[in-house]
C-alpha cells in the first residue's frame, strides 16, 4: 500500500508540473514563444531527459541487483537452517530440544517478517506482534544465540556423535553468515534524499514539457501517457526497495518449505 500511495504521490507532482508549465504558457506573450525560444528549451530539455534517463535506469538497475541479492540470501538462509535441522536429526534425541527452539525460530522469522500471510500451525514460536519485519530483531536473536551456545555444549558419547556434533557446529556457523547476509540487505542502495532529489530533477522535465506542449488534446493525452509511464517506473523502484511486501515481495516459499522438512 505504501509503494502504491508514493507512486500516486508521484505521479501528481509530475502531474502539477506539467499542468504549471501549461498554465506558465498561456501567461506569456508571443515574444517569449518565438522559434527560437522554443528551440532552445528543447535543447536544454532533452539534456535534461537524457540525464535523467540514464540516472533512472541506473536506479532500477542497481535496485533489481539489490532485490535480487536479498532473495538469493532468503533462499540461501532458509536451506542453511533446514541443513542445520538435518544434522541435528541425525544427531539423536539429546538434540531434539535443539530442534524445538530451531522450529520456533523459523516460525517466528515467518510469521514476523511475512505478517499478512497465515501463521505457520502446530509449531510453537515465540509472540512476533512486536518483533521487527525486516532487519535485526533481539528476541530472535536471542533464540538464534542459545541454540548455538546448546549446539556447542553437546558432548558426544563416541566417534560418529563427535563427527556429528562438528558438522552442526560448522553448519551453524554457515547458517550465521547466512543470517547476517539477510539482515544487511534491508539497507536498500537508494537513499530517501536521491530519490527526493530525482523527483525534483524529473518535476523540471515535465514542467518544461509543460511549456512546450500546446493547449491541444492529443499533446495533453501523450503528455499524460508519459507521466503515468515515468511513475510507473518509479513505483517498480519503491516496490523493489520493499523487499517483503508489495507487487514483487519476496515470497514465504522457502522458509515454509525449511519448517515443512523440520516438522516431518
Amino acid at each position: 500500500m505504501a509503494e502504491m500511495l508514493a507512486a500516486v504521490a508521484f505521479c501528481a507532482l509530475l502531474s502539477a508540473s506539467a499542468a504549471f508549465g501549461m498554465k506558465l504558457r498561456s501567461w506569456l506573450s508571443d515574444e517569449h514563444l518565438s522559434e527560437r525560444t522554443i528551440d532552445a528549451l528543447r535543447l536544454v530539455t532533452s539534456l535534461l531527459v537524457t540525464f535523467a534517463a540514464l540516472v533512472l535506469s541506473l536506479q532500477l538497475s542497481s535496485v533489481k541487483g539489490a532485490f535480487d541479492k536479498a532473495y538469493r540470501d532468503r533462499n540461501a538462509d532458509a536451506a542453511q537452517l533446514a541443513q542445520l535441522d538435518e544434522c541435528l536429526r541425525s544427531y539423536g534425541a539429546d538434540a531434539e530440544p535443539i530442534r524445538f527452539d530451531l522450529r520456533g525460530y523459523t516460525a517466528a522469522v515467518i510469521a514476523s517478517t511475512w505478517p499478512g500471510e497465515p501463521k505457520p500451525a502446530g509449531v510453537t514460536h515465540p509472540d512476533t506482534a512486536s518483533m521487527a519485519r525486516e532487519g535485526e530483531d533481539a528476541s530472535l536473536s536471542a533464540l538464534i544465540s542459545r541454540i548455538g551456545r546448546a549446539i556447542g555444549a553437546l558432548a558426544p558419547a563416541d566417534t560418529l556423535h563427535t563427527n556429528l556434533a562438528a558438522e552442526c557446529r560448522s553448519t551453524y556457523l554457515q547458517f550465521q553468515e547466512r543470517r547476517w547476509a539477510v539482515i544487511e540487505d534491508v539497507r536498500g542502495p537508494v537513499s530517501p534524499l536521491f530519490t527526493s532529489v530525482m523527483t525534483f530533477w524529473l518535476m523540471l522535465v515535465f514542467l518544461s514539457f509543460g511549456l512546450q506542449t500546446p493547449r491541444k488534446r492529443l499533446a495533453e493525452v501523450v503528455l499524460a501517457i508519459g507521466i503515468v509511464s515515468i511513475s510507473t517506473v518509479m513505483f517498480v523502484i519503491t516496490d523493489l526497495e520493499t523487499h517483503y511486501a508489495g507487487l514483487f515481495g519476496i515470497p514465504s516459499t522457502s522458509m515454509r518449505e525449511a519448517l515443512a522438512s523440520m516438522v516431518r
